[in-house]
């Protein structure tokens, strides 16, 4: 079982040449990167590249799955750096050249407020991590503390619910840079919103991800609003708003526990049938 050193090692890019990294991989057994891994490293490559600013926003597309069995080639790309904002294109990929993803990250110097409103946060942060929620999934990591709020299984194929999904998470001991919470939240970010499409419909259930049901993320939106630390208690309240046509969407709003949100994240994910005459990767498993 992974642990916070390992996780930490893995987001410690390393530099080639000018704007070009390397990276390693988690072994998650599971014969395919985790794509919040993707994320959190094409995050700190462009922090890596422009480090006066901070992130703001990333749009991900997953073009491919990424092997475990090799290293990752990961170049950036400045496209615009300002005063107050810039812009690059962070390119992951494999094979020499074979695209895994491609990233658009906005960075940008925080100005003061002009007009500040937000989302109120709902009742369960009030109530913070309670000892009652869910326990931490099993096969979870022990760099990452998630509770499930009202005890509930997406992975049960018959326990039926709303499209809607409260998370508590935490990295304990991580750093407490923003950059390093930033990489970490877009890690975390990617692993419910699936299961959270499938909780209305009896017999489907993120258990079946990859064995029964082909899945997997397609385009993720990931925008900063306020500073955090992730080794602290974040509540990810999602909702899915659509599934259909082999696909669902769903959105994210990411509170601390003093009540300010600090993050929002949308994702756009395939779920569907296999296709007739393809069959699962033998022994490719759900993360979740």
């Amino acid at each position: 079982m992974a642990d916070l050193a390992e996780l930490l090692a893995v987001l410690e890019l390393r530099e080639v040449s000018t704007d070009r990294f390397e990276a390693d991989h988690l072994d998650e057994g599971h014969g395919v990167v985790f794509g919040g891994q993707l994320l959190a490293q094409s995050l700190l490559a462009a922090t890596r590249t422009l480090p006066e600013k901070q992130v703001l926003s990333l749009h991900t597309v997953f073009a491919r799955g990424a092997s475990p069995e090799s290293p990752l080639d990961i170049a950036v790309e400045t496209m615009q750096a300002g005063r107050a904002f810039a812009s690059v294109a962070v390119t992951a990929s494999q094979g020499g050249g074979r695209i895994c993803t491609r990233s658009l990250v906005l960075l940008h110097d925080p100005s003061p407020d002009l007009i500040r409103h937000s989302d109120p946060a709902p009742a369960a942060v009030a109530a913070g991590p309670d000892a009652d929620d869910a326990p931490p999934r099993p096969g979870g990591f022990d760099f990452w503390d998630i509770r499930v709020v009202g005890d509930v299984d997406i992975s049960d194929p018959e326990a039926v619910g709303p499209a809607e999904l409260q998370v508590w998470s935490r990295f304990p001991g991580a750093p407490d840079d923003l950059a390093t919470s930033q990489a970490l939240l877009a890690y975390a970010s990617d692993g419910f919103l699936i299961g959270t499409a499938m909780r209305p419909h009896a017999g489907v259930g993120q258990a079946l991800a990859h064995t029964a049901i082909s899945t997997t993320v397609l385009t993720q939106t990931l925008t900063f609003h306020e500073p955090f630390a992730a080794g602290d208690w974040l509540l990810l309240d999602h909702r899915s708003g659509y599934a259909g046509r082999g696909r669902s969407h769903g959105t994210a709003a990411v509170y601390a526990t003093d009540g300010r949100l600090v993050a929002s994240f949308a994702q756009t994910n395939m779920i569907r049938d296999f296709p007739a005459g393809q069959a699962p990767a033998a022994g490719e498993k759900a993360k979740f």
